[in-house]
């Protein structure tokens, strides 16, 4: 019997994303889903069998959730929608409550509870406009702000605190959660990281914090954005492992297949240099890996 090979990430058997995110293992379909936010589409894989199924939308999808009992929740620039997969048919939850010509919805996730919270990119990036929201009960509250860009959400195995980010300042925060209603408390720095200086070369730069995942001893892995890398840390903020990989910009984790004990990475191409492109040719593509450690399943949310 031949030895697992941890922490080798290799590419899935897809077509590259412009900007992959947002991906999610589904358990009963045993299949990934993931967004590519500027190529206006959703991606359904499942490695069993191999097949490719996409969804191409008149608006970006920032995120997508599972919901209880079917279909899937999607943060779109024009709204909140819920969307059948089997027919195609997407039906409106809530107005973006934001002007669509200047932000729109970006990192998005379930919490145990099945409340959907989403947070926004405020794309002139030059002001801390975004926000975080809270979908519960039919009802979109914003609950957070002084963001740019709101990214990786994530809670820990017990739920009692909530990881969120925002690339634009390279800052993670922790924050106390409250299961019972959600609400947030003792906002604090969990991981600042030294932005790029002006012609400071990208092998020198440790990239900005983006998507996020949790793993079952409470690790959290953040996509390290234009750093190569992947960090996973300890609940008290200290680096446990660097992974590095294979292309400039990771953009998102999840844990997957039946075991949970595979990490799959989403990663960018839009806008990358044509030389950086050349010498990384999975850049875009969702990179798959085993690695040493069970990850949490996703969080279904109530819809």
């Amino acid at each position: 019997m031949s030895e697992e090979v941890l922490f080798d990430p290799r590419p899935l058997p897809v077509p590259p994303s412009l900007l992959g995110e947002s991906p999610f293992w589904h358990p009963s379909e045993a299949a990934l889903y993931w967004c590519d936010i500027p190529g206006r589409r959703l991606n359904r894989f499942h490695p069993a069998s191999g097949a490719h199924q996409w969804w191409d939308f008149e608006a970006e999808p920032g995120c997508a959730a599972p919901v209880l009992g079917g279909g899937l929740l999607l943060a779109m620039r024009d709204g909140l929608w819920r969307f059948d997969p089997r027919d195609g048919h997407r039906h409106r939850l809530a107005e973006p409550p934001y002007d669509p010509q200047r932000e729109r919805f970006n990192d998005g996730k379930a919490d145990p509870q099945g409340r959907f919270w989403v947070g926004t990119i405020y794309e002139p990036r030059d002001a801390a406009q975004a926000a975080l929201y809270r979908w519960s009960d039919g009802q979109l509250q914003r609950v957070a702000g002084d963001a740019t860009v709101s990214n990786g959400l994530a809670w820990s195995p017990d739920g009692s605190r909530m990881y969120w980010s925002d690339t634009k300042t390279h800052r993670i925060d922790v924050l106390d959660f409250e299961p019972t209603d959600g609400s947030l408390s003792n906002r604090r720095l969990f991981a600042q990281f030294e932005p790029r200086q002006p012609d400071q070369p990208l092998n020198t730069y440790g990239g900005r914090p983006d998507g996020a995942a949790v793993d079952s001893e409470g690790g959290y892995w953040s996509a390290m954005f234009e750093g190569q890398r992947l960090l996973r840390f300890s609940p008290e903020g200290r680096v446990l492992r660097e992974v590095p990989l294979p292309v400039r910009c990771a953009t998102m984790a999840c844990f997957g297949d039946e075991d949970l004990r595979t990490l799959y990475i989403t990663t960018a191409r839009e806008k990358r240099p044509p030389d950086e492109l050349a010498a990384q040719p999975w850049a875009g593509c969702v990179l798959r890996m085993r690695v040493d450690v069970i990850g949490l399943p996703v969080n279904f949310t109530l819809g």
